[in-house]
């Protein structure tokens, strides 16, 4: 991919962190910093675009990265994430060709080269019933489609908020809500390590910071829908407490 405005990746990571970020020089690249402490930012390539924030919160930063975004396409990215060149130039040729998507969600692999859960075999249309399981950095949108639509990250949830779960599945189930398009490929375009803050656990608290996530996206309909979630193959493994827990939200 030669170095243009198509595509922007847009990066969120705290101070301390940045200095990890591995940049592809083929792209635009844009770095929003969570630095409420005012701590010395290391200094990085002069042609990345960083910006500051005052407060935490990844979902902020996301934000702050679709409204600094001029580029056509962008792409989201954390500090821990390598991407791949090869498999980032096939969706964007793919988004040429597609006019009609505003939306991709990709693949990832861990570091061992195995991906990083199951994917469906095949590309097929975005649903509300097909998307929880987005990872931010698998997800590629067409920045003006989302803008005009006014879609942005719910700052409620997401890593750094009370609800610390579920922000790209609500992202991609507004876009879909507004009658944008959304397709999945099965195109790998990230490395991430295997350990990750949204692997299932069985704490309380992350099942009942699953179960809002359902009340987000669904309103009353997200009692019978936690129920689909739960008995939808592969079984979750939730336990009988947590289970009754995470279907009525309590």
């Amino acid at each position: 991919m030669n170095k243009n405005s198509l595509l922007t990746i847009g990066y969120s990571t705290l101070a301390n962190r940045a200095k990890n970020i591995k940049f592809l020089d083929s792209v635009e690249n844009l770095v929003v910093i969570q630095n409420p402490e005012s701590i010395s930012i290391s200094d990085l390539n002069p042609e990345v675009k960083v910006l500051e924030l005052s407060n935490r919160g990844v979902t902020k930063s996301r934000n702050k990265v679709i409204e600094n975004t001029t580029s056509k396409y962008l792409l989201f990215g954390d500090d821990d994430v390598t991407f791949n060149e090869p498999g980032i130039s096939n969706a964007v040729s793919y988004l040429e060709s597609h006019p009609n998507i505003a939306l991709l969600l990709l693949q990832a692999i861990d570091e061992n080269g195995k991906l990083r859960k199951v994917y469906p075999k095949s590309g097929h249309p975005l649903k509300l019933t097909n998307s929880a399981k987005a990872a931010t950095y698998e997800i590629m949108i067409r920045s003006e489609a989302i803008k005009s639509a006014g879609i942005k990250f719910d700052e409620n949830f997401g890593a750094g908020a009370e609800n610390y779960l579920g922000d790209e599945y609500i992202f991609i189930a507004d876009a879909l809500r507004a009658g944008l398009k959304g397709e999945f490929l099965p195109i790998v375009v990230a490395v991430h390590p295997s350990e990750s803050s949204g692997n299932l656990r069985n704490t309380k608290r992350d099942i009942l910071a699953r179960s809002k996530i359902f009340t987000r996206v669904f309103g009353i309909w997200a009692l019978p829908m936690r129920f689909a979630f739960l008995i939808k193959p592969p079984v979750k493994k939730f336990g009988f407490v947590n289970s009754i827990r995470f279907v009525i939200g309590k």
